[in-house]
């Protein structure tokens, strides 16, 4: 008896004995070093855009002053590169500023791994895509599936599908059906993807749409483009069901665009956001121009007394 309680103690290491916690932050501060851009290559089929605009303005300025806060997130490949996770704004921001390395912590990610860290890193932006939740959500639980039939091989991928489904839904505070319905945006081709980024397509008819072929769909923008219109949900929902039926043409295409839709809302006058969150809600939809027409005479009219008050 004594043998066997005596089997069961386990010795702590030397090292880890005296190790403090101290010298634990040192091992991981070790880790996060700077790297130079040229051998940091970028995530394969990252699904998060990086954007020219006013907030990549003021991060390249804050990297010129004070350099990159907080470190991007890498892991070494097997040829001795490196492979970015986190941080492809950051990146761009140092190449804008002219800095020719990047603080990163090194981390040792597996590929589902690595995809997991990559997708929950970067919806923590304030602004995402349709198109980057569609693509991030479908990396994102693929690489789940994966992990989960490797731990749990005596599960039935059905089983492993639900709980990734659930898992990611909780996760993200997303129902587990519009996870499905985002994902079923990367069926839709290019043009009409852009569209629903633009907001010029709705979320839930683009999912409908997603269902036709990629030959419909072409014809579907065609049918938008003659007719100045894209699809209500009810629309949409009629070309899959004839899709569904095989009885989807040209033709039923063209004339399903063609219908008249019940209080059907004018096109918003601008498209740019930049403009229409300048005009008050009070403007009726419709008079949009004619508000920012009056705002520019009123602009320029003070414009004109300023150059007259300098003289």
């Amino acid at each position: 008896m004594a043998r066997s309680r005596e089997s069961k103690i386990e010795l702590t290491a030397y090292d880890d004995l005296f190790e403090t916690d101290e010298s634990r932050a040192e091992a991981n501060l070790s880790k996060i070093r700077e790297i130079p851009i040229a051998e940091i290559d970028e995530f394969p089929d990252h699904p998060f855009k990086v954007l020219m605009d006013e907030d990549m303005e003021q991060l390249v300025d804050s990297v010129r002053r004070s350099g990159v806060m907080t470190p991007a997130t890498v892991r070494q490949k097997e040829d001795g590169r490196y492979e970015l996770i986190s941080g492809h704004r950051r990146k761009k921001a140092c190449e804008l500023a002219g800095l020719e390395t990047l603080k990163c912590e090194v981390k040792e990610l597996t590929r589902d791994e690595a995809i997991i860290v990559m997708v929950e890193s970067n919806l923590q932006r304030t602004t995402i895509l349709p198109s980057e939740k569609a693509f991030a959500y479908k990396m994102r639980l693929e690489a789940m599936k994966r992990q989960g039939e490797r731990s749990d091989l005596t599960s039935s991928p059905v089983g492993t599908k639900l709980r990734s489904d659930a898992e990611l839904a909780e996760k993200v505070g997303e129902s587990r059906n519009q996870i499905q319905r985002y994902i079923r945006l990367t069926e839709l081709v290019p043009e009409i993807l852009q569209m629903v980024d633009e907001r010029q397509i709705a979320f839930r008819p683009a999912v409908e749409i997603s269902y036709l072929s990629e030959e419909h769909q072409y014809t579907l923008l065609e049918a938008m483009g003659y007719n100045d219109a894209t699809p209500s949900l009810a629309q949409a929902i009629k070309m899959k069901k004839f899709m569904q039926e095989g009885k989807l043409t040209d033709g039923v295409i063209q004339s399903i665009m063609q219908e008249e839709k019940p209080n059907q809302k004018e096109k918003p006058a601008f498209k740019d956001e930049r403009i229409t969150k300048l005009i008050p809600k009070s403007i009726p939809r419709g008079q949009e121009t004619d508000f920012v027409i009056k705002a520019l005479e009123f602009y320029n009219r003070h414009l004109q007394r300023s150059k007259a008050h300098e003289r």
